[in-house]
C-alpha cells in the first residue's frame, strides 16, 4: 500500500468519510481541526508582505470553510508539498536579505515561511480556495519560531511543512501551534488554542 493510500484510508477511517460525499458535513469540534481564539496581531513579516503584496492579504470573495479530499486534492498536496520542499534551498532571512524577517516568495531559496507562501500560491493557481490554506506560526520543540502551510480539509487541518516530507494533521505533529490567518480575511491573524500537552525536545 502507498504512503498516499495508507494515509487516505486512515483519514477516512477516524471521520468515517469512506468514499466521495455529496456535501460535506464538517464538525470543527473534532481535534484535527485546531480550536480559533481570539483575534491577534500579524507577524511583522507577513504585515510587510501585505503592504507590498495588497491582493494577497484582502477579505475572501468567497468563503470556502473546507477543501473535500479526494484523491486528486490529496495528490495535488503531495506535488506541491513535495516539489517545493525539493526545489528551494533553505537559506535564512539574515543570510539572504541581510534583515531578521523578510516574507515572500522564494527565488530559488528562503526559509520557512517562504516555503509556506509558495506552497499557498501553487495550490491557489490549481484551484484551491485561498480561505482554505492559511499561514500559521508555530512554536518548535526547542523554543524557536517556525512557519507552516495549514490546509483546513473536510478531514482537518493538515500541515505542509519544509521540515517534513510527509503531511500529517495538526495534533500530529511536534509544535505548539500560536495563531493562523483568519479564513475570512487573509490579512487577519486569529489566535490558535493548543492546549495540547507540550512536548520537551530532549538534551543530548
Amino acid at each position: 500500500m502507498s504512503f498516499k493510500h495508507l494515509v487516505l484510508v486512515s483519514l477516512a477511517a477516524v471521520f468515517g468519510l469512506i468514499g466521495q460525499q455529496s456535501a460535506l458535513a464538517v464538525d470543527f469540534g473534532n481535534p484535527a481541526f485546531a480550536p480559533e481564539g481570539a483575534p491577534t496581531s500579524m507577524p511583522v513579516g507577513h504585515y510587510e508582505f501585505c503592504k507590498s503584496s495588497p491582493t494577497e492579504c484582502g477579505e475572501s470573495d468567497t468563503l470556502v470553510v473546507a477543501t473535500e479530499i479526494t484523491q486528486s486534492t490529496w495528490d495535488a498536496l503531495v506535488k506541491v508539498n513535495g516539489e517545493i520542499n525539493a526545489t528551494v534551498a533553505p537559506l535564512t532571512d539574515l543570510d539572504q536579505y541581510a534583515i531578521d524577517e523578510y516574507w515572500t516568495y522564494p527565488k530559488g531559496a528562503g526559509d520557512c515561511e517562504d516555503y509556506a507562501l509558495a506552497k499557498r500560491r501553487e495550490l491557489i493557481n490549481q484551484g484551491w480556495a485561498a480561505s482554505t490554506l492559511l499561514m500559521a506560526v508555530v512554536r518548535q520543540q526547542n523554543g524557536a519560531g517556525h512557519a507552516v502551510l495549514m490546509a483546513r480539509t473536510d478531514r482537518g487541518d493538515l500541515v505542509l511543512d519544509n521540515q517534513d516530507g510527509d503531511i500529517h494533521l495538526w495534533n500530529e505533529t511536534p509544535y505548539t501551534y500560536l495563531k493562523r490567518q483568519s479564513q475570512a480575511n487573509a490579512g487577519n491573524w486569529v489566535e490558535i488554542v493548543d492546549q495540547r500537552p507540550v512536548l520537551v525536545a530532549a538534551v543530548h
